[in-house]
């Protein structure tokens, strides 16, 4: 497997000022207090999927890793932190000798999760640990959002392709990671050319109305593309007249153009229009392509209609209304000292109402019904049960700071079309509901 299947992580910067101050100004206390070498153990979940979402999707865990790795200060962030009167010099001597040591489980990007699901298990020391909290939950949070609204848009499309095309709805680092998160999440290519170069994504885009709007004519302007980049490009017809655009298309490309995209009008009624025109026409090779704000809604109510790939941007990329998913980073266990053997003790939050929490170091496993099919996410603190040791759900991701467990981007998409499909059927609807299987915990 060589670096290219990977990713390409140059030129990664260290993530350690991708914090609240808060982790930082715990370490200084808790090594005034001679607790921040305690064993601890940490775990991501979420105590509740957002409304309506029947599964959740665990993307970001290859962000998280390089992260993790790249987490130190350098000696002009020391600089900033002392300038700023962050910390104090002793936590400023701990933070220069920064590394993280410990161990990390999670479960494999790509796999679905549920209310409480222990996406990701830190464990080390408490300082080494609670340093790590905001970055993880900033690259789960986002990522897992992009990649559940993504699923739920491969869903719809019902095997039709899908192109992200989010970059200028939303941050540019953002964009990239979301171009991540939806290929993860079934979605073909992306616009974004920072995303196929760092993730290898494969990459797609030919022109928009400004090209169209430049030249004197649609005409000139059609020739001008098919010219340049063949008569297998895609053509976009809707700036004027859309039957006039389609026939002025075929009659420069001929039957071999690729594609003509429709960016407006009653989508539905248009792909009907522009089939039968280019079917007439003699191009019945030629693919049909919308745009224009996509949801899964959307592109659910075109299953009818004879479309051949959708590109989606801002529904994508604010995750279809849910730009979070709500993981939260816990202790969960704590020892009463850095020796391996003292104990582990489980710890919770005891607060009234919806955010406490369960304590103890988890694993999970997915029980299946007789058909093979998920029927509860299983989740307990002490021995797994014999009947489930084949199902569990967490791998070894990093091992005494060292990542043991890269993996290249189309592992984690065929991961998720395999979990996917491992679920009840009425996960794929789209109307409202709870999670479509129970957390049950033993």
């Amino acid at each position: 497997m060589n670096s290219a299947d990977l990713g390409r992580r140059v030129g990664v910067p260290s993530t350690a000022l991708f914090t609240d101050q808060y982790e930082l100004t715990m370490v200084q206390a808790a090594l005034k207090a001679g607790t921040a070498d305690r064993r601890s153990v940490f775990e991501a979940f979420t105590r509740r999927l957002p409304e309506g979402r029947r599964y959740g999707v665990v993307a970001g865990i290859g962000r998280v890793l390089d992260a993790v790795e790249n987490f130190h200060f350098d000696d002009e962030m020391l600089a900033f932190l002392r300038d700023q009167d962050v910390v104090d010099g002793p936590t400023l001597d701990y933070l220069a000798d920064y590394r993280f040591s410990g161990d990390v489980w999670g479960y494999p990007e790509g796999e679905v999760y549920f209310p409480g699901s222990p996406i990701l298990r830190v464990e080390g020391s408490f300082a080494e640990c609670v340093l790590l909290e905001t970055v993880i939950l900033s690259i789960l949070n986002h990522d897992s959002a992009i990649a559940a609204a993504a699923s739920r848009m491969s869903a719809a499309a019902g095997g039709r392709g899908l192109i992200e095309m989010g970059a200028r709805r939303t941050h540019e680092l953002s964009a990239v990671a979301s171009a991540r998160a939806a290929y993860i999440g079934g979605f073909d290519t992306t616009s974004d050319l920072a995303a196929g170069f760092r993730y290898n994504i494969p990459t797609v885009g030919t022109s928009a109305h400004a090209f169209t709007l430049l030249h004197d004519s649609e005409r000139d302007a059609f020739r001008a593309q098919v010219d340049s980049l063949g008569r297998g490009t895609t053509l976009l017809v809707d700036t004027y007249d859309v039957t006039e655009a389609v026939r002025t298309a075929v009659e420069l490309a001929g039957p071999e153009l690729g594609a003509v995209r429709i960016d407006s009008g009653d989508l539905l009624l248009v792909a009907h229009r522009v089939r039968q025109q280019l079917d007439e026409l003699g191009a019945t090779g030629t693919k049909i392509v919308v745009t224009s704000d996509l949801d899964e809604y959307a592109i659910a109510s075109l299953a009818a209609a004879p479309v051949d790939a959708y590109g989606v941007g801002t529904q994508l990329v604010t995750g279809s209304g849910h730009p979070t998913c709500s993981m939260v980073y816990k202790l969960v266990a704590r020892a009463g000292s850095a020796d391996p053997a003292d104990e582990l003790r489980p710890v919770a939050k005891k607060s009234m109402g919806a955010k406490s929490s369960k304590g103890g170091r988890k694993w999970a496993a997915r029980r299946l019904d007789d058909e093979g099919v998920a029927e509860a996410e299983v989740i307990g603190t002490g021995s797994v049960p014999q009947e489930l040791a084949g199902r569990q759900l967490l791998v070894e991701l990093v091992r005494g700071g060292e990542v043991v467990a890269r993996e290249p981007l189309d592992a984690a998409r065929e991961r998720h079309i395999a979990a996917r499909a491992g679920l009840p059927l009425s996960a794929m609807q789209l109307s409202r509901g709870e999670a479509v299987i129970p957390t049950e915990y033993v």
